[in-house]
């Protein structure tokens, strides 16, 4: 579950809970004042058999949250640092400073094991002593176990545990301990959080927008090397695969660098599509692949299936309808030295199908020898429209079908909502093509995109009774059926 690099369940695991109750306490004497060191707060020394009320700015409840911000923080939406500062009590243990790492390594599972925070602070007592800070939650009752006390004793430490009142500051909380600090109770802290070189993207959900601005600025604070946020505001167009967005904290720089597979990328996020949850599939499709191959990426945005396969001597064919898209492309094929790899396009995916994919097709496949290892992939990764351009390879190609071998694998992507999203993938693909592909296709998730809402692959080799058209014997070739090249196209587009 992606909320903020965190699942549910660690949100649950990371309370920390003191189980000490305000009559279960022994009584204390205390220093007179506060003292100057490197964590401030006030050390207490615990004495036995007598009872004691600590001072108001010591949180002491039975079930105190260690480490949630000051509850005045909640409903905040313009972000206020200071409103964060909370002190709460702590088990130490006083050490000689000569073995103040030995005690470490011998406790290390009793002793507070937080990033940012100091687990050894300067005794106000004794310039010759520290005291470790020992983790609450392990000792709930401010006591050592029979355990901890063997050890300390072959130490030579007395066990005798005092408290700690230590000051906790907005630096020293997490993200998601900050968000649900701040965000009404109950509610969902955080939706989806994806990275995108230094831009942090967002899907937030409605209750959560009058926080939308806060959420950005605690996003940048926690996340070193994110300097932008930005939310969603529509869904993907279905025509360039692109957002409408709003920047809700940092500069309003949407030009990003990303790599992928250690393969760099640099793409305008408001006006591309890229989602890096996507790498380990193009990954998949790639692997597929061998060094002469042919690949046509019907759908190919700023190329990550495409300059991966031209890395891997395949020969490509890229298309993609987006002006935005196919530039980008262009210049990643430069960035990546494969522009001379990849014949690039700027086409309806329907077109380039029937123009650049069907004139390589005619060209190559009847040249192929049953002993030939070149294979030919398409990949239509457009999983709103793509199982409705399935219809295009009706009657593609004209003549004798070439081997089986030599038929051309399709992966097409698409989402469902179905109960059963493969059978529901394959059905329609069945009905794109006008045959039953029983046996001859495969499956495959892809990741889930929302609740009740799944993205697959399905795969198969386009069978030759669907792409191919057989003129009839003696039957001269009508006209109509003429072979469009990529050239027509090309004249067509400046006609237009």
């Amino acid at each position: 579950l992606w909320r903020f690099g965190y699942s549910a369940r660690l949100l649950k695991t990371n309370h920390f809970r003191t189980a000490a109750s305000n009559t279960s306490f022994p009584a204390v004497w205390m220093l007179s004042a506060q003292y100057s060191g490197r964590v401030p707060g006030v050390f207490v020394v615990v004495k036995k058999n007598r009872f004691f009320t600590m001072p108001e700015t010591v949180e002491d409840k039975a079930n105190l949250e260690l480490y949630s911000p000051h509850p005045e923080v909640r409903g905040m939406t313009l972000l206020d640092r200071e409103a964060f500062k909370r002190t709460v009590v702590v088990p130490v243990l006083k050490v000689k400073k000569e073995i103040v790492n030995t005690v470490l390594k011998s406790l290390k599972h009793t002793v507070l094991q937080r990033p940012g925070l100091k687990r050894v602070v300067e005794d106000p007592e004794d310039g010759d002593s520290r005291l470790v800070i020992l983790d609450p939650h392990k000792i709930p009752e401010f006591s050592l176990g029979e355990s901890e006390q063997e050890v300390l004793k072959e130490l030579n430490v007395c066990p005798e545990v005092s408290k700690y009142n230590l000051e906790l500051t907005y630096e020293n909380f997490k993200l998601e301990e900050i968000l649900r600090a701040v965000l009404p109770e109950g509610q969902e802290v955080t939706s989806g959080f994806s990275r995108v070189g230094h831009i942090a993207h967002l899907n937030l959900r409605d209750h959560q927008l009058p926080y939308r601005h806060l959420i950005g600025q605690v996003i940048i604070d926690k996340n070193p090397g994110i300097t932008c946020v930005v939310n969603k505001t529509s869904i993907i167009d279905s025509t360039y695969r692109n957002f409408q967005m709003e920047v809700l904290a940092g500069k309003s720089n949407l030009v990003a660098k990303v790599k992928e597979n250690n393969i760099a990328y640099e793409l305008d996020f408001s006006k591309v599509y890229w989602n890096p949850r996507l790498s380990t599939e193009h990954s998949r499709i790639v692997e597929l692949l061998k060094p002469g191959d042919v690949l046509f990426d019907v759908f190919a945005g700023i190329g990550p299936f495409a300059i991966p396969a031209a890395k891997k001597k395949c020969h490509v064919f890229a298309n993609d309808l987006n002006p935005e898209s196919y530039n980008w492309l262009l210049h990643n094929c430069k960035l990546n030295k494969v522009d001379n790899k990849i014949k690039a396009f700027n086409m309806d995916g329907r077109d380039f199908l029937l123009g650049p994919v069907r004139e390589e097709l005619s060209k190559e496949l009847p040249l192929l020898k049953e002993q030939q290892k070149t294979s030919f992939h398409i990949v239509m990764n457009l999983p709103a429209l793509a199982i409705e351009f399935l219809d295009v390879f009706r009657h593609l190609l004209v003549g004798d079908p070439c081997s089986t071998a030599g038929l051309p694998m399709v992966h097409c992507y698409s989402f469902s909502k179905h109960d059963d999203p493969a059978k529901d993938i394959q059905e329609r693909a069945e009905a794109s093509l006008g045959t039953s592909l029983d046996g001859r296709c495969s499956t495959y998730l892809v990741r889930n995109v929302a609740p009740n809402k799944e993205m697959l692959c399905i795969s198969f080799r386009i069978p030759a009774d669907v792409l191919y058209q057989r003129p009839c014997p003696g039957e001269a070739k009508p006209a109509s059926k003429r072979l469009r090249t990529s050239k027509d196209f090309s004249e067509e587009k400046l006609l237009s």
